[in-house]
């Protein structure tokens, strides 16, 4: 999508872009306001209301910790080595109670036992607070800094649990044409990625 967007500046150069990150709570709330065209929510997520695009493509989830930590040893993480340290999850995955919530199923009956000290919306705080020896953070691959040069690493999670993306819009939205043809460049992207003629949104 960023490479979606650089091309559209290269032939449209007075379009711009305002970015947002935040939980999907977060992100729904101010497309509801009419604040956000569009929102990239991971799934599961109530999207009943939105027409929406998934994207051809899957997030891992894991977790970030940091290189001279014990479980940094370890080419994958069970839940078993997470029912004794302390954790850093988003808010969004540990809402126990929300329907289809993955984390929480991955755990099963010992999603109660977990040690969760502190919970975040942005991944970049939850850096921070792993960089300082708070815990470890429960999060999807790819979001975060975790190359040779930083003092992070990631481990995917065994068995393996992915989440799907998708884009998602208000029903019968009324775009600006920079929009529109932001929208438009997406569904033929994907449609390569794919090899299919171009993505239609589900409502």
């Amino acid at each position: 999508m960023a490479q979606i967007a650089k091309d559209l500046r290269d032939t449209y150069p007075n379009i711009h872009y305002h970015l947002y990150s935040g939980n999907s709570e977060d992100v729904t709330e101010r497309l509801d306001k009419g604040l956000l065209d569009f929102g990239i929510l991971i799934q599961p997520a109530n999207i009943a209301k939105y027409d929406y695009i998934s994207i051809p493509a899957k997030d891992t989830w894991g977790v970030i910790m940091r290189k001279d930590s014990p479980l940094a040893e370890k080419d994958y993480i069970c839940k078993e080595d997470l029912l004794d340290v302390p954790l850093i999850c988003s808010r969004q995955a540990i809402c126990q109670k929300r329907p289809g919530n993955k984390f929480a199923d991955w755990f099963g009956d010992d999603f109660d036992k977990l040690d969760i000290v502190t919970t975040f919306n942005l991944i970049y705080n939850a850096a921070i607070m792993v960089e300082a020896g708070i815990g470890y953070a429960v999060t999807i691959d790819k979001i975060t800094n975790t190359s040779e040069d930083s003092s992070l690493c990631f481990r995917p999670l065994r068995p393996q649990l992915d989440s799907g993306l998708d884009i998602v819009w208000k029903k019968y939205q009324v775009f600006s044409s920079a929009a529109e043809i932001f929208l438009e460049r997406l569904r033929q992207d994907f449609a390569k990625q794919t090899n299919l003629s171009p993505v239609t949104p589900h409502g």
